[in-house]
This record gives C-alpha cells, sequence and structure tokens, in this order.
C-alpha cells in the first residue's frame, strides 16, 4: 500500500455538479493515478454542498475577496472552487439583500441618524468615488437597527426626497429627531416627508469642519471657545457664548462664525433637551462606530467591479453587526419618560 501511494502521482481535475442551496454549481475535483484521492468537505458520491455555502459567504461577510476564498478554499479543504463559481454563490445573496432593503419597518421611530460613506466603484468603464448612505433609527424601545443602505452619486434633496419616501412607504409615519452631519438637501427633504421632525446637525462635524485651515497654534483656543457654545445650559446662554466666539475670531476666521451663523437652527435643537438626550443627539456617534465597522470589513477592496457587488457586501457585513445589536441603547430608562414629555401626542397617534 506504501508502495502504491509512492508511486502515485496528481493526475489533473475531474468535475463534478453538486447541489447547493442557490442551484447548482460546478466544482473542479482533484484527482490522482491511483484514485486514493479522498475529498473530504464533498466527499466522492456526495453532490451536496449546502454546508460549503455558508462557509464561502461567511468568509466574504469578513471582506475576504473571491480570490482569497478560491485561495482558501484550495489550501484548507483542496477543492478548486472557481470564481465564477464563488461569485454565483454569493449573487444569490442579493436577493436576501433586497428582501431585506425592502422589509417592513417601525411606525415610528424616536431617532435617526444619517451618513455617508465613500467607495470606488467602476461605472461605465471608469472608476468612480461612490456615497453609500446609511441610515440607522432607534425605534421606542431604545432598541437600534439598520434601516437600510442607498447608494448614491451626489448629495441633493431630490434624492433625499426618494429616501425618506422609500422610509415612508416602508411604515415609519413619523419620526421624533433627525440626527444628520449636514448632507447637502437632507434638510428640505425631511421637512418635505416629514414636517413635524426636529433636525439635530451633528456638533461634532461642525467643530471639525470648523477646524478646517485655522492655524495650528489657535486650535486649542478656538476649540475651547466652541465647546463652550455646545455646552452652555440654554440657548440663550449658548447664543452668548457664539457673540464672544465672533468678537474674539472674525477677524482671524470669519469662515467659522459665519458657518455657526448659518447652521444655528439645526446646531441649537439640543437645547431644548436635557442631558441625557442632548448627550445622544449632538453626535452622529452611534452611525461612525456602525461606519468603522464596515471600513473593517471593505478595506482589502481596492475598487468593486459593481454596485451590485458593494452592496452584497455591505448587507452581509451589516448582518453581521446588527447581530451584537441585542440590547437597549445605554439609559433608556432615563431618555424615553423624557422623550414622552417632549413628544406625547406624537407617540400616542
Amino acid at each position: 500500500e506504501n508502495k502504491e501511494k509512492e508511486d502515485n502521482a496528481r493526475n489533473g481535475y475531474g468535475t463534478k455538479r453538486a447541489k447547493s442551496t442557490f442551484g447548482e454549481i460546478d466544482l473542479s475535483v482533484p484527482r490522482d493515478r491511483n484514485a486514493l484521492y479522498e475529498p473530504r468537505i464533498v466527499p466522492k458520491r456526495q453532490k451536496d454542498i449546502s454546508g460549503i455555502e455558508e462557509i464561502i459567504i461567511s468568509m466574504y461577510a469578513k471582506g475576504m475577496t473571491t480570490t482569497d476564498i478560491q485561495k482558501h478554499m484550495e489550501s484548507i479543504y483542496g477543492l478548486d472552487f472557481s470564481k465564477e463559481s464563488i461569485s454565483r454563490i454569493t449573487d444569490k445573496v442579493l436577493e436576501k439583500a433586497k428582501e431585506w432593503q425592502n422589509r417592513p419597518l417601525s411606525k415610528i421611530y424616536s431617532i435617526i441618524f444619517l451618513d455617508a460613506l465613500f467607495f470606488k466603484v467602476r461605472r461605465d468603464g471608469m472608476v468612480k468615488n461612490t456615497a453609500v448612505y446609511a441610515v440607522i433609527g432607534i425605534d421606542l424601545e431604545g432598541k437600534k437597527d439598520c434601516l437600510g443602505i442607498w447608494i448614491e452619486n451626489s448629495e441633493s434633496a431630490k434624492f433625499w426626497l426618494s429616501v425618506l419616501n422609500e422610509i415612508k412607504n416602508r411604515g415609519v409615519e413619523d419620526v421624533l429627531i433627525f440626527a444628520t452631519d449636514g448632507l447637502n438637501g437632507l434638510s428640505d427633504a425631511i421637512k418635505a416627508v416629514y414636517p413635524e421632525s426636529e433636525i439635530q446637525r451633528c456638533i461634532v462635524h461642525q467643530v471639525r469642519n470648523s477646524m478646517k485651515f485655522v492655524s495650528y497654534k489657535d486650535r486649542k483656543e478656538l476649540s475651547k471657545d466652541m465647546k463652550s457654545i455646545y455646552t452652555a445650559p440654554t440657548e440663550e446662554a449658548g447664543l452668548s457664548a457664539l457673540e464672544s466666539l465672533k468678537e474674539k475670531w472674525r477677524e482671524k476666521y470669519p469662515h467659522v462664525i459665519k458657518s455657526w451663523e448659518d447652521n444655528w437652527p439645526e446646531l441649537s435643537c439640543i437645547f431644548k433637551y436635557p442631558e441625557p438626550i442632548r448627550r445622544l443627539i449632538y453626535t452622529t456617534n452611534p452611525i461612525e462606530s456602525f461606519n468603522s465597522s464596515l471600513r473593517k470589513v471593505t478595506k482589502n477592496r481596492g475598487v468593486f467591479p459593481t454596485e451590485d457587488s458593494l452592496f452584497k457586501l455591505l448587507y452581509l457585513a451589516i448582518q453581521d453587526i446588527t447581530k451584537r445589536w441585542v440590547n437597549r441603547i445605554r439609559d433608556w430608562s432615563i431618555i424615553y419618560p423624557q422623550l414622552y414629555i417632549f413628544f406625547q401626542e406624537r407617540i400616542e397617534r
């Protein structure tokens, strides 16, 4: 028997058509001259590979490319999957992703966060920077969920109108507060679709944008002066701090003053609320941490060949991330009674 093994050699590949959850897949199975090779993952005469699919989809969801998966399946399992077979398996995820993107949503959300991520996608033979907008909602139970992802080239009121109408058509009748980072056209679209909603512009983004073109030596002091605005106890005190900022910095940094004054209606929403609600809405942090998790999964990808391949990967990554969102957000037992006082009529509708 040992001599038979020693005399043995590779003898190319045989083809085998196997059934899977997502349809039939062609496999290339290694052969040897003496027919001693026994595949372990898909044994001889076995024609069902449903278990393998789960492994492939899981690897794809963790950010591995089709080439990575192909090499991994070859080195670990001795299976030669073509890139086309791997793509076919992961393409079937698109149907589930589209179902997820159209699923019914809660009737009312206490807060909705919106933010953008950018990816390189091949379109019409050119690589273009493409924005993906993620929408995260906190319902009245204090549970967080990703309502969907929208891929678009440019921010505009028309685009946001279609997104918000889609959310409305999926059952969302009211949103108490939108927390945004000042995306173009979004405020107008919110006023058109959810006219009663409050809009709070992310203070962290405002400070970050204010710091552009500010001399390094002034940053610490200017940052401290801006902090005295958004940590003020009342809107009146906040306006007073803004006036002090204006007196001190308008000569040197007029763009900073103009930005705070222009955006004040959406920066000052926080002053209506007590500390626990302020903490929740003054920054888009809940969505920023979500975005950084998505970036980890997509960092190995230079360019996505199609929008569908981007959507497919983001959907799988989101399923992975949201599995961990089982608990209510921190201090919800304090936050909800206060929201109820402010929005009782709308909550009880």
